[in-house]
């Protein structure tokens, strides 16, 4: 299937791209973790800022 044209340039908001230390570190940050921690979490998790921010609330629970 052909990507959707009309998205282009637009970024997408719902994944967090763990190559990119820019993103990962606002991630970081929003939620007040370590790079480190958010790494293990997108490693752990996948990349979709949904689940992300699950873990990572979890994570500040404990």
């Amino acid at each position: 299937m052909a990507d959707n044209k009309q998205n282009v340039g637009e970024p997408d908001r719902s994944r967090v791209s763990g190559s990119e230390d820019y993103e990962v570190r606002h991630f970081a940050d929003r939620h007040g973790i370590s790079m480190d921690q958010a790494r293990e979490l997108i490693a752990k998790h996948g990349s979709r800022r949904d689940a992300l921010d699950r873990a990572a609330e979890q994570l500040k629970k404990h």
